[in-house]
């Protein structure tokens, strides 16, 4: 039986601003032998491979050293090899982000920036957010290419976007899209591991009582309008979620809506209100919705922006002068069921949350225990 053949694998590597081959493979003494018989070859502990020069010589004479010898994995080497032909090629997140090609000299994302998001299936909304984050650092910095583009200049734009007041949030955003161009599309692992992240803050969600969220809904008094907000809370549901929500989700005999492709490409179960049930049926008498259960013109999905103003508006007549926003309906949701008394992983399930260390912060909100506590200064 003939004795397999050894692997090794390319990847693309930038060392002091130069474009090198990396080589990694297994502890093998051959192959480290085989190595040190290339010109210019170099070991870098960061990334764990050999490395020499990016050049046609070079990567002729790795393939002829090591013919017959071991097996060479270039899939992570070739990434911008079209996968079509690049004349008809098209990509569904071509049309997202800024795109402000009106503007002069505006560098686009590269074309295997998209490619990667879509074979990675990335939802559109993630897909905007990567695109318009990296187009932001790129266009920062016109008078560089992307290869010379390396750890000075990202902690520059970092403290630039500090300076401009960002959002944790947004920042982190950044990061991880200039992360996704180095590691996922030109597979460079941990190309950035040493730039920080903002700290972590651990900031409570804000809620509305049971009585606040009745007063609101009691404001909103269009059928349809009152329908999608008490979805929202009814079913602890993501903006997104309820956007996308069809007919043939509610499932009225199980008092079920069912959430497909949610955050993280899961689907899921969450609870329907039999009070909300009955202002449905209603609704889809007089409204009379095809696909989506709430509807834009011309039966395209509702828009997210006309929910947040409808949420406004009903907050202002009911006199609530809390930041309500749509996604505090869904932290509402959570918290009311804890204190009613719903553990936390039934909680977790609904709210479809990845660990149930998300689910924990509803607790510090609930003061379920705290409320039975006596104030000090009420004992005199």
């Amino acid at each position: 039986m003939p004795t397999p053949l050894k692997r090794i694998s390319l990847k693309h590597l930038i060392i002091n601003n130069q474009r090198q081959i990396g080589i990694q493979f297994y502890p093998d003494k051959v192959i480290q032998s085989l190595l040190k018989t290339l010109d210019g070859v170099k070991w870098g502990n960061k990334y764990g491979s050999a490395y020499l020069p990016n050049t046609c010589e070079n990567l002729n004479s790795i393939y002829a050293t090591f013919k017959g010898i071991a097996t060479i994995d270039g899939r992570y080497f070739y990434i911008n090899k079209p996968l079509h032909n690049p004349v008809k090629e098209q990509n569904q997140f071509n049309y997202i982000g800024p795109r402000n090609a009106h503007t002069k000299n505006y560098r686009t994302c590269p074309n295997e920036f998209l490619q990667k998001l879509e074979l990675k299936k990335y939802s559109k909304n993630t897909a905007r957010t990567y695109i318009g984050m990296f187009e932001g650092f790129i266009n920062h910095f016109l008078d560089k290419s992307l290869n010379e583009l390396g750890e000075t200049e990202i902690r520059s734009y970092l403290s630039y976007q500090v300076k401009l007041g960002r959002s944790d949030s947004m920042l982190n955003q950044i990061i991880n899209s200039i992360k996704f161009y180095y590691e996922i599309v030109l597979g460079m692992p941990n190309r950035f591991y040493d730039i920080e992240r903002p700290i972590k803050r651990e900031k409570l969600p804000e809620v509305l009582s049971k009585e606040e969220i009745m007063c609101v809904l009691k404001h909103t008094r269009n059928l349809k309008h009152r329908c999608l907000l008490s979805t929202i809370y009814s079913g602890g549901l993501r903006i997104g979620e309820v956007i996308n929500l069809k007919i043939k989700d509610v499932d009225s005999s199980r008092m079920m809506l069912r959430i497909e492709g949610a955050k993280g490409g899961k689907d899921r179960y969450s609870l329907l209100s039999k009070t909300l049930l009955d202002d449905l049926r209603d609704y889809y008498k007089m409204y009379k919705p095809e696909v989506y259960l709430f509807e834009g013109p011309n039966g395209n999905t509702y828009s997210s922006t006309s929910i947040r103003k409808i949420l406004k508006k009903s907050c202002l007549k009911a006199g609530i002068r809390k930041n309500v926003k749509p996604h505090s309906l869904r932290h509402s949701f959570a918290t009311h069921l804890l204190k009613q008394g719903t553990d936390l992983r039934s909680i977790q399930t609904l709210m479809g949350h990845n660990s149930l260390t998300t689910t924990e912060i509803y607790t510090h909100v609930a003061n379920t225990a705290m409320s039975t506590i006596k104030n000090p200064l009420d004992s005199y």
